[in-house]
């Protein structure tokens, strides 16, 4: 693509190219003859569903895959890169959707690993490198200490020390897959700042993200696959939210979004001035006093942005947290005990990062559906694994898993596909009340549509549905009552089309301002 907009004292030709590049993989075919001009101090947004060949492309540009035809070119020049490596050495860094890592390793360590500054090429110059860890730190979050344990950091945090250890590459493309996924609002702002720096600097930036508006405001051209095919090309500033979607999926935005009349029955969850610590500072309140209700048959939305206490409040009711004071009610029974106790209840929880806490990467489509409720297919010590089969490829079925079958090894699903397993997982628990942390985290236009319409069938057969989000539009689309959340606090109780989009943004600024004036 070549650039439509002129930035003044920017180069415009590209300094890395794609050029009719495909990408087969057995019998299927990722890429088709797609090109992509990445051009100096501009950022291209490439949009794609799940499975479009975004992170395909981005392989190929940064060495990790090779092309089966087509070239890559670099400076004017087509280029084979011997590996990842050779490709960073010679300025393109990559920053991958899913965190790599160490959890057992301080920040620092993680920043610089393989790595490492030395002193004569043999002594690990410590020093040094914690010079720059501070500096960069303090560039994106001036909190982070590079000796804190990434094992204790929060995700968010966690994807900042991700963007950390590629800034200290000195790239000259930085390719960013899903950045801000992970990132409350403050963050994405400090990052957008960042990334405007460097396009300053003359940096190239290939921005990756399922979070549609928030990628137009940062991007300078925009690109959208589909189908492994370039279907569209622009300038940023001549396209918006909804060309975008129409590009993407092939259908407006509005219809992304499931209608339903709700059935409510009794009251199935209640929670009484409930109050939880935060685990990472037990002197201060994730959750202060929050008292709410949810009925059978009805989805409520919890809309909050990190550090609002959103994760604390449904990690406590799924008993992975303990509370401080208050009492969670189910059906009118008092929820008590381990995690095991609260899913045999009838409570269950599909976490916020799916990776982590959702998934179990060594094993298939099937025993990871099947893991949570195995005790259920236990007759006499032994696993009937017929009837474990059975239910799971009817799982596979009902939340519309698209995989080669149960044995498919799960990292070879979609980022939306691997959602769908978690939740089902969760469904086979057989659960009363259904508990999502931001579901469509990581995940595309289409494949939301796909867990909401998921969400909306459940609520449908009589499961109450508690589900949190930062996202404005599910927000405002999706739960049948609304439910604002700011420092732990329940701010506002709505039903659906009661608030307009800028009206919930304010009243959460507003909260929040309010909040900090008292302290």
């Amino acid at each position: 693509m070549t650039a439509t907009q002129d930035k003044p004292d920017t180069a415009t030709a590209p300094v890395l190219r794609a050029v009719d590049v495909t990408k087969v993989y057995g019998g299927t075919q990722a890429l088709k003859g797609v090109s992509l001009d990445i051009v100096p101090g501009r950022v291209v947004v490439l949009f794609g569903e799940n499975g479009a060949g975004k992170s395909t492309l981005m392989k190929i540009l940064s060495a990790v895959e090779s092309p089966t035809t087509g070239q890559v070119e670099l400076d004017g020049k087509v280029v084979e890169f011997g590996s990842a490596r050779d490709a960073a050495d010679r300025g393109i860094s990559i920053i991958h959707q899913e965190l790599s890592l160490c959890s057992n390793l301080s920040i620092q360590d993680n920043l610089f690993l393989g790595r490492e500054r030395t002193r004569g090429g043999v002594l690990v110059d410590r020093a040094a490198e914690r010079s720059l860890a501070t500096t960069v730190l303090r560039r994106l979050d001036g909190a982070l200490n590079p000796d804190l344990m990434v094992g204790d950091l929060r995700l968010g945090q966690q994807q900042l020390v991700e963007i950390a250890r590629a800034l200290l590459q000195d790239a000259r493309i930085l390719i960013m897959d899903e950045p801000t996924s992970a990132l409350s609002a403050p963050e994405v702002a400090v990052l957008f700042q960042v990334i405007r720096e460097l396009t300053a600097e003359g940096v190239a930036i290939v921005y990756i993200s399922h979070h549609l508006e928030e990628a137009l405001d940062i991007a300078d051209d925009v690109a959208v696959l589909r189908d492994g095919s370039m279907v569209a090309t622009a300038a940023a500033a001549d396209v918006d939210l909804a060309w975008v979607v129409r590009k993407m999926v092939g259908r407006d935005q509005d219809d992304l979004f499931p209608a339903r009349e709700p059935k409510l029955g009794p009251v199935a969850l209640e929670i009484v001035e409930l109050s939880v610590a935060d685990p990472a500072n037990p002197d201060r309140l994730a959750v202060d006093g929050v008292s709410l209700t949810v009925r059978a048959g009805e989805t409520v939305g919890i809309y909050g942005l990190m550090g609002s206490g959103r994760t604390e409040l449904l990690e406590c009711l799924a008993g992975r947290l303990h509370a401080d004071s208050g009492e969670i009610r189910l059906y009118g029974e008092p929820v008590v005990g381990t995690v095991r106790r609260r899913i045999q209840t009838g409570l269950a929880l599909v976490p916020e990062d799916r990776q982590r806490d959702g998934l179990v990467q060594t094993m298939s489509v099937g025993q990871n559906l099947s893991l949570a409720a195995l005790t259920g297919f236990v007759r006499r010590l032994f696993v009937n694994r017929t009837k474990e089969r059975a239910a799971v490829q009817t799982m596979i079925t009902d939340v519309t898993v698209k995989t080669s079958g149960p044995d498919a090894p799960i990292g070879s699903l979609s980022g939306g596909n691997q959602q769908k397993v978690v939740i089902g997982k969760a469904l086979m628990t057989g659960p009363r009340v259904l508990l999502l942390d931001e579901p469509s985290r990581g995940v595309d236009v289409a494949a939301k549509a796909d867990v909401f319409e998921l969400m909306a069938r459940q609520a449908e057969r009589g499961l109450a549905v508690l589900f949190t989000t930062s996202e404005t539009e599910e927000a405002l689309h999706i739960p049948d009552r609304l439910l604002v959340l700011v420092r732990g606090r329940l701010i506002a109780d709505l039903r659906a089309g009661e608030i307009t989009r800028d009206q919930l943004m304010s009243l959460a600024d507003s909260a929040d301002t309010t909040e900090e004036a008292s302290q």
